[in-house]
């Protein structure tokens, strides 16, 4: 595996963690310690995030949405295909 691949596993596993501390908190919104492991794995993610990119060039889109309720204001999967489509 290179250093590359490696850093890339790395960061996919600290999207995971966020993720599934996104979903606890959806359950568990006044879990003071899970908001902050959640915040401290979107730092380490950005961390990680700007290294790699230092080293190997941009990731594609990355999201700079701090607000844990951020997904919500996005667009939706079908109004997606419906702009594409216009």
């Amino acid at each position: 595996m290179t250093d590359q691949e490696r850093l890339m596993r790395q960061i996919n596993a600290y999207r995971f963690m966020a993720w599934e501390l996104h979903i606890f908190l959806d359950t568990h919104p006044n879990n003071c310690e899970a908001a902050k492991k959640l915040e401290d794995t979107r730092k380490k993610i950005d961390e990680l995030t700007k290294n790699y990119e230092d080293a190997y060039g941009p990731m594609g889109e990355t999201s700079n949405q701090t607000s844990r309720w951020a997904w919500i204001t996005g667009p939706w999967p079908w109004e997606i295909e419906e702009e594409a489509d216009n």
